[in-house]
């Protein structure tokens, strides 16, 4: 009962929840044993309000017993990514300073969520201040990878996605600058969107500009991510940002042909950078999928000349503004490659914003001229398969040394300079057993139609439903 609760699409959990078929006593219970008996293995939630979660469940149960309006999320519990504010729960950040700091406000995106239904079991693990492609901190330590526990979650939405692929949750939130949706969810063979910035408002932000950093949705499977999108989505008018369609359009179904689909293929990403064989040989495999599905495939890729100045630029600047008064205060408060990138931000002058501001502009707009000639592109999310836990990041990638913990998630970060929306889907295993992800790409704004081909390419191959082989914890 347990198992076949704590693995359904959450699409199927909440018609079922809605049809009386099941409970949410009875969903938020199998997740909360489940919990128990394999997240120590994972440590992917690091938070858990239990007695809390089972009273709201009670509540959603009252309430649709009294044939009260319930929202698209009902009875779905869901553990928060630990750098979001919840109100009256702990939200560390992953950071020695905030291992006790209980928020008096939800973030937006928590608000949402919440409103719509959703039942609030905890947090998950995230790297210090969600810096860095690996989810470790002196807080909680490190998540492990489900399908091998000596092996690393991603990051920085690490948690998240461990929890997932371990049946703790259902649905997941996350954020994503430089791949912190999509390089943990290549890691953990789950979905990981990563939408068009001002898809997902975020409040309360330092910048409420900033077009690098999104939220977005991570599940099983591109349905369930589409419909936690669209309770996530939809205009706010204090982000100015933010998109005008309403995140209900994400709830229409994702059928869709594929035929004649103008595909383009970008095994690495033009030369820019290295890819391990052992994913390059995976996604190269896939391609006959998308030709058996009659579509067009054609090896090309976008302009992105100077995509790594504009990322490490801009990203410099969003932490030293979010965090350069802490690393004034305290320099020895932060790990030290978090508090080398915010020196790099306050060292920045404005010839050196310039310059990127520029260079973002232009990558940008060769974006829309190059998906004006194809309908998706395809590239890897990661350069790498899963690496060893205890490592910060891999020293080597396709051969190639890596000289910090930016440097090996390239195929995710430039991707984020295109300003288009992004998802990591399941592309299958190593021989080894370790999963690895297929990057999707669309125009900016084309979130739909993403998703879209998405759910067409994962219903044509099925990687999503392996499951990890984890041992109950004794």
């Amino acid at each position: 009962m347990t198992e076949d609760i704590t693995y359904a699409d959450a699409t199927e959990l909440v018609a079922r929840l809605r049809k009386g078929e099941v409970s949410a006593r009875e969903v938020v219970r199998a997740h909360l044993e489940r919990i128990e008996e394999v997240n120590a293995h994972v440590n992917a939630i690091v938070t858990l309000d239990a007695e809390g979660a089972t009273a709201a469940a009670k509540e959603a149960d009252d309430r649709l017993a009294r044939g009260e309006e319930v929202g698209p999320l009902h009875g779905l519990p869901i553990a928060f990514k630990d750098t979001h504010l919840t109100r009256g729960m702990r939200t560390t950040h992953g950071s020695p300073l905030f291992a006790d700091h209980v928020p008096d406000v939800d973030e937006l995106l928590v608000q949402r969520i919440e409103s719509a239904g959703a039942i609030r079991i905890g947090k998950t693990n995230v790297p210090e201040f969600a810096a860095g492609s690996h989810t470790f901190n002196r807080v909680f330590g490190a998540t492990r990878n489900p399908y091998d526990l000596t092996k690393s979650a991603g990051g920085s939405s690490g948690g998240a996605a461990a929890a997932l692929a371990s049946g703790l949750q259902p649905i997941a939130d996350g954020s994503d600058m430089g791949g912190s949706l999509r390089n943990p969810a290549s890691f953990c063979n789950v979905v990981g969107l990563r939408p068009t910035p001002g898809r997902v408002p975020s409040l309360p932000v330092a910048d409420p500009w900033d077009t690098m950093a999104v939220a977005g949705p991570m599940a099983r499977s591109v349905a369930d991510a589409a419909l936690l999108l669209s309770v996530m989505a939809g205009p706010d008018p204090r982000c100015p940002i933010s998109l005008d369609e309403p995140g209900s359009v994400f709830r229409t179904p994702l059928e869709r042909e594929l035929r004649g689909l103008r595909v383009a293929w970008a095994p690495d990403l033009g030369g820019r950078v290295p890819v391990d064989p052992e994913v390059s040989a995976q996604l190269a495999s896939q391609l006959r999928v998308f030709e058996e599905l009659g579509c067009t495939v054609t090896e090309d890729c976008p302009d992105l000349d100077g995509a790594d100045d504009v990322f490490r630029t801009l990203r410099a600047q969003q932490f030293a503004l979010g965090l350069g008064a802490t690393l004034e205060a305290d320099p020895g408060s932060l790990k030290p490659s978090l508090a080398r990138n915010i020196e790099q931000g306050l060292q920045l002058t404005g010839a050196d914003l310039r310059r990127a501001t520029t260079a973002h502009a232009r990558i940008q707009q060769a974006a829309v001229e190059f998906f004006a000639r194809y309908d998706v592109l395809l590239a890897p999310v990661s350069q790498v398969v899963p690496f060893d836990v205890e490592s910060e990041y891999p020293a080597l990638v396709g051969g190639q040394e890596q000289h910090t913990y930016l440097d090996w998630m390239r195929s995710a970060y430039y991707v984020t300079v295109l300003g288009a929306p992004a998802v990591s889907v399941p592309a299958g295993f190593t021989p080894g057993g370790l999963p690895v992800g297929l990057q999707l790409v669309a125009a900016p704004r084309a979130d739909l139609t993403l998703l879209q081909i998405a759910a067409r390419y994962e219903a044509a191959t099925r990687h999503g439903l392996r499951r990890p082989a984890l041992v109950p914890a004794e």
